[in-house]
């Protein structure tokens, strides 16, 4: 009894081995997909609006539409901001306006990959957009509250305080 048992325990590893493989194989094409798409629908996006934006070699879109006159962030500084964050279609998600202004250490780790690497641009007074895809922001499940999964987010910015 214990042969067949111990001898059915092989024969399942190797074929969720197997599963494992032709999911990843299936799965990079879908990727890639998905990424062209949102890609896609950011640059329609940008068009409509007429808005002159800067894409970075990672996807993030950024536009500074007023800079401020003081120090540039730098990993380590305590960056204080003014946002709103909203999804592609107009609804708005989270606003300082209602949560209070959002405070992090740059480069914690704490916050979107996309927003800290955007912070990394901009000056203290800076007004800037950011455009973040699903990699960038929530990814693949949201944030279990108002970002659905796989959404596009775009922030409204002012950086408020770099110490």
């Amino acid at each position: 009894m214990l042969a067949i048992i111990f001898s059915n325990c092989g024969h399942n590893e190797s074929m969720a081995n197997n599963i494992q493989e032709v999911s990843k194989q299936d799965l990079v094409p879908a990727n890639k997909y998905l990424v062209k798409k949102n890609q896609q629908n950011i640059v329609n996006f940008v068009h409509r609006r007429g808005w002159d934006m800067t894409e970075t070699q990672t996807g993030l879109w950024y536009m500074i539409y007023k800079h401020g006159s003081g120090a540039k962030a730098v990993k380590g500084n305590s960056i204080t901001l003014s946002y709103s964050v909203s999804l592609l279609d107009g609804s708005l998600c989270y606003s300082s306006d209602s949560l209070g202004l959002k405070t992090f250490r740059i480069g914690s780790g704490h916050v979107e990959s996309g927003l800290e690497e955007a912070v990394l641009l901009l000056h203290d007074g800076d007004k800037a957009r950011l455009i973040m895809p699903p990699y960038l922001a929530y990814g693949l499940l949201g944030d279990n509250n108002k970002i659905p999964p796989r959404s596009t987010i775009l922030y409204d910015l002012t950086v408020v305080q770099i110490k």
